[in-house]
Parts: structure tokens; C-alpha cells; sequence
């Protein structure tokens, strides 16, 4: 069993993302909810959005912007197979543009 970590990524921009109505984020986290229910199996954690963003270089910290919106961890036989669980995501069919990447987090070598 392998480790994937899921990025979603939005596409929305903010005049977009102040167009949803409460039934509409209410309808999102519907679906997303049922979304996890139907892959509990996997869900190593189930996820969040990702706020507040910060880099960190040798030069120091400085505060950040990108299209990542959140993030899962899930378990599966194969990375074609992880990626398989996000096929349905509702995160995916929100917003046109919007996407997942898929990323294999194996274990560190010892």
C-alpha cells in the first residue's frame, strides 16, 4: 500500500469566488462529504484548505499566493489507483480549470 498526497488546485479568481451563494458552498461540502464517505477505505486525512501561506528561503520569510486550495492523504495499491479516487472529487467539477495533482509519498529510505 502506498502514500498519496492530493493538491487541489483552483482555477477561481476572487470576483469568482464571491459569486458563490451560501446553497452553493453548502452543495460543495455536501458532495465533498459524501465524497470521503465513499472513500473512507483510503483516507489516510481527509484533508483542508490551505490559507495563510508562507515561504521560506535561505534569505528568509516572506508571505505568498498560488492556486493551492487544499489538500488529502490518502492510501492506495498503486499511484493509478489514488488517482483513480479523485476522479469523482467534487473539487474537480466546482470550477472549470480547477484540478488535483496526485503525488506518490513513499517512504524514506533507511
Amino acid at each position: 500500500m502506498g502514500r498519496f498526497l492530493a493538491v487541489l488546485n483552483g482555477a477561481a479568481d476572487d470576483a469568482d469566488k464571491a459569486e458563490f451563494t451560501e446553497q452553493q458552498r453548502s452543495e460543495f461540502m455536501n458532495a465533498w462529504a459524501a465524497w470521503a464517505q465513499r472513500n473512507k477505505h483510503a483516507l489516510v486525512d481527509p484533508g483542508a484548505p490551505l490559507f495563510r501561506k508562507k515561504l521560506v528561503t535561505a534569505q528568509g520569510v516572506e508571505d505568498f499566493t498560488d492556486s493551492k486550495t487544499g489538500y488529502a492523504i490518502v492510501e492506495a495499491e498503486s499511484h493509478d489507483d489514488a488517482a483513480r479516487l479523485f476522479s469523482d472529487h467534487p473539487h474537480i467539477a466546482l470550477i472549470p480549470g480547477n484540478s488535483i495533482e496526485v503525488l506518490e509519498c513513499p517512504p524514506i529510505p533507511t
